[in-house]
């Protein structure tokens, strides 16, 4: 049993990391209720003592398009990382095709990849086929970098699936899809929590494919909307700020409302009986 002392040396010790780490999150907040004129401050003002809401008023009169894009994008995402990488991480976990071995190894490349090399692939290849500046094109790009680990994140999981629930679906004499659809996939439902949490939160978060195929379409992400306010002489940090903060909104709101399914998902198939 620990004793009183080290157990507050403890908790002092995580209180003053988190504060560190959350301390960007405060500047964003202080800054972007800071009046323009008071940017410059020196020192600077730790807290907004004169709020102004002029950056949120900006945000809400001009980037609700770029938001409801990001959303649409992210839910596209997440619907085609499931539909391709569930199937795949089944056929991987249970039907072990010939060459799984050699596929999961390709899978685990593919994520080293850098998303620049990626994006000026994609960008050859839409010039082509002239998917620029689409919703659809930036679905399918932000997809090549979910779908690797939704396949892996499912094939560690389905692993897992005792045999017994398997083979009594083919003794009721369901087929390989059938088994997938109504046994399968149910049983896995913290697998396609995570992994359509991650598959949005990285369409969400986007900027190297946004930037490099969708920069002058009419329908923009939000990581490209802050560029609105960056001018060559002047650039407006409150609703830059303010911007950012609403951005952060939805992904933290889905990462508390999802921790404990994450946590069940991102350990599946670490430990078998």
């Amino acid at each position: 049993m620990s004793s009183p002392r080290r157990t507050w040396w403890t908790t002092a010790i995580g209180v003053v990391l988190t504060a560190i780490m959350l301390f960007p999150v405060y500047w964003m907040i202080n800054v972007s209720l800071t009046k323009t004129s008071d940017m410059r401050a020196d020192p600077p003002h730790w807290f907004p003592w004169n709020p102004t809401f002029e950056g949120y008023s900006d945000v809400f009169s001009d980037q609700l398009p770029a938001l409801t894009t990001s959303i649409l994008v992210g839910l596209g995402c997440v619907a085609l990382t499931l539909t391709i990488s569930a199937p795949a991480g089944f056929a991987l976990a249970q039907l072990r095709p010939r060459g799984s071995g050699a596929l999961s190894f390709l899978l685990l490349v593919a994520q080293m990849i850098p998303s620049v090399v990626m994006a000026m692939g994609f960008y050859a290849i839409y010039v082509r086929l002239g998917w620029l500046n689409t919703i659809g094109g930036l679905i399918i790009a932000d997809t090549t970098i979910a779908v690797p680990f939704g396949v892996l994140l499912f094939t560690a999981f389905m692993s897992g699936i005792p045999r017994e629930l398997i083979q009594a679906a083919k003794v009721d004499g369901a087929g390989h899809w059938r088994t997938f659809r109504s046994v399968v996939l149910p049983v896995s439902r913290n697998s396609v929590l995570t992994v359509s949490l991650f598959a949005f939160l990285w369409a969400w978060s986007d900027f190297i494919f946004a930037s490099t195929l969708n920069r002058n379409g009419d329908q923009i992400p939000i990581t490209l909307g802050i560029y609105a306010y960056i001018g060559n002489n002047t650039t407006q940090w409150n609703s830059i700020m303010a911007t950012a903060v609403v951005a952060s909104i939805p992904a933290a709101v889905l990462l508390v409302v999802a921790q404990r399914y994450v946590a069940g998902g991102v350990t599946a198939g670490a430990v078998k009986d």
